[in-house]
């Protein structure tokens, strides 16, 4: 749960959340970022959702399959033009989530999810 919030804490499929991503190892993406839930709302009993976190869009990443370039807007509530990274996948305790910025497309929702696909099954 959010500290001084009694009502749980309830990301959902397309939400982007501020999550804080330390301590990380290695080259795992740090700090506390944006993150699009990706993991479906039906499946899972345990406090954990699956997310992509969203990092700056740099012009370097044009040819990385992996990324989906997001452009700041009303609904998604990003800053900065950004990348949905989804070569750093990762499941995530509900107690890493500090507040919803605002929600994906079904399109770029779905653009993520072949990203993954990618991340995956590239051959």
């Amino acid at each position: 749960m959010k500290s001084g919030d009694a009502r749980p804490i309830r990301p959902c499929r397309g939400e982007i959340w501020r999550v804080n991503f330390d301590p990380t190892i290695g080259d795992e993406i740090a700090k506390t970022r944006p993150a699009i839930v990706v993991s479906s709302d039906a499946i899972g009993k345990l406090a954990i959702k699956t997310v992509v976190p969203v990092t700056t869009w740099k012009d370097w990443f044009t040819d990385n399959l992996w990324m989906v370039k997001l452009e700041p807007d009303e609904a998604n509530g990003l800053e900065n033009v950004s990348t949905a990274d989804a070569l750093q996948i990762r499941g995530v305790a509900l107690d890493r989530f500090i507040d919803k910025l605002g929600q994906v497309s079904s399109e770029v929702l779905d653009d993520i999810a072949a990203a993954i696909a990618i991340v995956v099954e590239y051959q």
